[in-house]
């Protein structure tokens, strides 16, 4: 009898441990998949994030930057463009309105029209100020562009600044920190396929 018991006693630890094992096991993997299902679901905001506003943002502030410097390596090298003594010339003016009109214009549009239709994937709670007033410049200067059409060019400048500083910060840090987040992502991901 005590023998069938201790026989007893052995199933049921061994049912028991193999419960226990199993409950376990079933555990790790539920709470495994839930992290990796976490991480993926991160990617797939970052890769949005990139492909829709802050890889555009960039690449498009980058060839603006280029282009601003050409313009300004030949023309008014020195000082700035409209602030500076003596005040620009007629030529410097119609080079103005042309590197306006057909260069920067139309990169400060595609900046606008990215912020505008991907406002939902920024980082932060809220809209960053130098975003909102890189719209604000963009919209100012329509009025002037409005009239050098109709050949009235008693203005030249926006009524707002263009956020320049603040916006390459911006937008180069925001893109740096997701290139590395979905670098480190993408590391455990391929960590966690091989386990």
């Amino acid at each position: 009898m005590i023998e069938a018991f201790t026989n007893m006693t052995k199933e049921t630890i061994t049912l028991i441990v193999t419960i226990l094992l199993a409950i376990i096991g079933f555990a790790f993997k539920y709470f495994q998949d839930r992290a990796v299902a976490r991480r993926k679901d991160r990617l797939d905001r970052i890769n949005l994030q990139l492909r829709h506003l802050y890889g555009p943002l960039y690449s498009i502030s980058k060839a603006s930057d280029m282009a601003w410097s050409a313009f300004r390596s030949k023309y008014r090298p020195s000082g700035s463009f409209f602030r500076s003594q003596p005040p620009p010339t007629p030529d410097d003016l119609a080079a103005w309105r042309l590197w306006m009109g057909e260069v920067f214009m139309p990169l400060n549009l595609q900046m606008e029209k990215i912020i505008i239709e991907n406002g939902d994937l920024i980082i932060e709670d809220e809209m960053p100020s130098c975003l909102m007033e890189l719209c604000a410049h963009v919209d100012s200067y329509k009025t002037v562009l409005k009239k050098w059409t109709a050949s009235d060019f008693s203005e030249h400048t926006a009524l707002t600044l263009f956020p320049d500083s603040e916006l390459n910060e911006y937008i180069d840090t925001s893109y740096n920190r997701l290139k590395k987040q979905q670098a480190e992502l993408l590391g455990r991901l391929r960590i966690s396929s091989s386990a």
